[in-house]
């Protein structure tokens, strides 16, 4: 077995979410709850499939998120695995749906900040064993951090 890392290739502020499901259909299921969720939401999707063919199947309503999902999917290469590129919505906005997918097992991780996905490859193909998303800790926030988070919460419309 050999371990790989596997950055992903993306815009800095972009958000995604990289999971696991089971079964082709995902990338249909995974279309119609993206675009029944957030209102001119914009994605692109990419799905390795494990069997078969064994192609990358793509969906999305913008080509430059396809396209981002399609690269960063071949990077990767692990069967079964999906990904899916966000603008104009949040991770925390489709999270739920997306996790509620039936074929979907598992996510890894949703966010903007930079991943590294940690995959071990073997004579039979690869999976993923994790992602390092973003960087280590500092500190422990003071009574003022918790302020500004609780502000920045607030402002955007998460708390009242």
């Amino acid at each position: 077995m050999e371990l790989k890392v596997v950055a992903i290739e993306k815009p800095a502020e972009m958000n995604f979410i990289l999971g696991m499901s089971h079964f082709i259909k995902t990338v249909e299921d995974l279309h119609e709850v993206l675009v029944s969720t957030v209102p001119n939401i914009k994605f692109g999707l990419a799905f390795c499939e494990a069997s078969g063919p064994r192609l990358v199947r793509i969906s999305g309503n913008d080509e430059k998120l396809i396209d981002i999902a399609k690269k960063n999917a071949l990077n990767i290469g692990a069967g079964h695995s999906f990904i899916i590129f966000l603008e104009n919505a949040f991770p925390v906005n489709v999270l739920r749906l997306v996790s509620s997918v039936p074929e979907v097992c598992k996510i890894f991780c949703a966010t903007a900040n930079p991943v590294e996905v940690i995959v071990a490859e073997t004579g039979g193909g690869r999976g993923i064993l994790g992602v390092i998303d973003g960087s280590s800790p500092l500190g422990v926030e003071s009574e003022s951090d918790v302020e500004e988070r609780k502000s920045l919460l607030r402002k955007f419309g998460y708390k009242l």
